[in-house]
């Protein structure tokens, strides 16, 4: 597991002087993101060849729509960036129940993948490769928590 935080670490700071804008940046960590993501998962979860060839084509499936829901959370965040020094309460609403819209998707699709992993793994397998993508999207909201600073109340 110290592997896998140090490759996420790795991820998350080394790309910043690569892009050219910020969009550029953004997407360069998420595909480096991507790819450390897997490798982390193929070494915590340690397949037999047989597990690997029925799990990874299901996980490249989930890891697109996850990506398609995250880049929706991205959004908000680079909505929020923008109007992070004029925000009013309309917008700052509006970006909570966006935000909420995006969980209640990804949980819905963490739900019906697990349906599908089970099928092809026991549920012990798919519980620890939950429990390895729950760890991960933890570091990364820290990060993100760190990153993005809150809203001024009462300053308007």
């Amino acid at each position: 597991m110290k592997k896998l935080l140090l490759l996420l670490l790795v991820a998350i700071f080394a790309i910043p002087t690569m892009a050219q804008s910020d969009h550029d940046y953004i997407e360069i960590e998420r595909t480096v993101l991507k790819t450390e993501r897997k490798a982390a998962v193929a070494d915590a979860m340690q397949f037999t060849d047989e597990e690997a060839k029925v799990f990874w084509p299901l996980y490249n499936e989930y890891t697109a729509k996850v990506y398609e829901a995250k880049t929706k959370s991205l959004n908000i965040i680079l909505d929020y960036a923008d109007s992070f020094e004029t925000i009013n309460d309309q917008q700052a609403d509006d970006l909570i129940l966006r935000s909420f819209k995006v969980e209640q998707e990804l949980q819905k699709l963490k739900m019906s993948y697990y349906k599908k992993f089970k099928k092809i793994l026991p549920a012990g397998r798919v519980a620890r490769y939950y429990q390895i993508e729950n760890k991960i999207e933890a570091l990364i909201a820290a990060e993100i928590a760190f990153e993005i600073p809150l809203i001024e109340v009462g300053e308007k």
